[in-house]
């Protein structure tokens, strides 16, 4: 009796489990950063989050942005965690592309190069490791050679490295003079000796939730409960350090736990990850700036034409955001 009990309760636990699995939808995102920016995903998934808000994700990693968006507009990933530029270039030319959740709106990139090159001057006729052309490295770069008085078309070469471990070892190794960091990598870079050149940090769309209007359009609940998990991940990062500390360590593979907590308590703060994931329209103004020099279409264009504010409008009327954060100690 006691056997067939037993055999019974665990029938029934295998049933429920596998109805609880059958009502998740299946969503698989692009990804395009091996960096801090990558948390809010990372902790949504590795906490449950996605699936207590009916998600089954999984995650693709691309080397870079403009690749990411090319698969989010082929809808191969119809959501993607993403920066603004290449979700702005390609919405320019007609695509459908939208920002529905901010990440991160403070970009902090260093231009980094070997302890002997400390000037522009030095740099100028070098090399400079980005990820790839039109992405957000790419843009900040450009930002951090102007700073030195260098004309980024002319004075140096940009060459696409890929991801910021991958730039960092090309610095390392002498294949490029610099290269465009950011958390974590920065700080293990500036640990072993590297020179910052030059430090960008502006408000700028980061990586954030990118999807299509069609894609909203055809799954609004899918995207509705996306952006959700993307509120309640940022809150459990802001409040659970050592669970966020464990995952940024998992998924960057970075034993150093001096660097991770670096890292981690730099990336968390409201002014890079505000609660309220409202896409930041200051930020996408800094992408468009540079455009329109050339472009025609991002001189005419506004920042309000490449988000979709509905689902964290929805959330933060609702108050849900206020009372997830009800009585967090500041």
């Amino acid at each position: 009796m006691k056997a067939m009990i037993w055999a019974m309760s665990l029938a029934t636990s295998i049933s429920f489990c596998t109805a609880v699995s059958a009502q998740l939808t299946k969503v698989t995102i692009g990804n395009n950063t091996l960096s801090t920016n990558g948390l809010p995903a990372w902790m949504a998934k590795e906490s449950g989050i996605f699936g207590r808000n009916g998600l089954d994700v999984q995650i693709v990693y691309f080397r870079g942005g403009t690749i990411t968006a090319m698969a989010l507009i082929a809808r191969e990933t119809p959501i993607s965690q993403v920066s603004g530029p290449p979700i702005v270039s390609a919405a320019l030319k007609g695509a459908d592309a939208v920002m529905v959740a901010a990440g991160n709106v403070v970009s902090e990139y260093w231009l980094m190069s070997k302890p002997d090159l400390k000037t522009g001057g030095q740099l100028k006729g070098g090399s400079v490791a980005i990820a790839t052309f039109g992405g957000l490295s790419d843009s900040l770069s450009r930002v951090a050679l102007q700073k030195l008085g260098l004309n980024p078309a002319k004075d140096v070469t940009l060459v696409q490295i890929g991801t910021i471990p991958e730039r960092l070892s090309a610095l390392e190794s002498g294949k490029v003079q610099a290269a465009m960091l950011n958390a974590p990598d920065n700080f293990r870079a500036q640990k072993r000796g590297l020179y910052k050149l030059a430090e960008v940090r502006l408000p700028y769309q980061g990586i954030g939730v990118g999807t299509t209007r069609t894609f909203i359009r055809d799954n609004p609940d899918v995207v509705r409960r996306y952006v959700k998990s993307q509120v309640e991940a940022i809150h459990r990062l802001k409040t659970e350090r050592e669970a966020g500390i464990k995952v940024l360590g998992k998924y960057l593979n970075i034993p150093d736990r001096e660097v991770l907590e670096r890292a981690y308590d730099d990336a968390i703060t409201d002014e890079k990850f505000p609660p309220k994931q409202y896409p930041s329209l200051e930020g996408i103004k800094k992408i468009l700036e540079p455009l329109a020099e050339t472009d025609p279409k991002a001189k005419a264009a506004k920042p309000e034409d490449f988000v979709d504010m509905r689902f964290i409008k929805e959330l933060d009327d609702s108050g849900f955001i206020d009372e997830l954060y009800k009585g967090r100690k500041r």
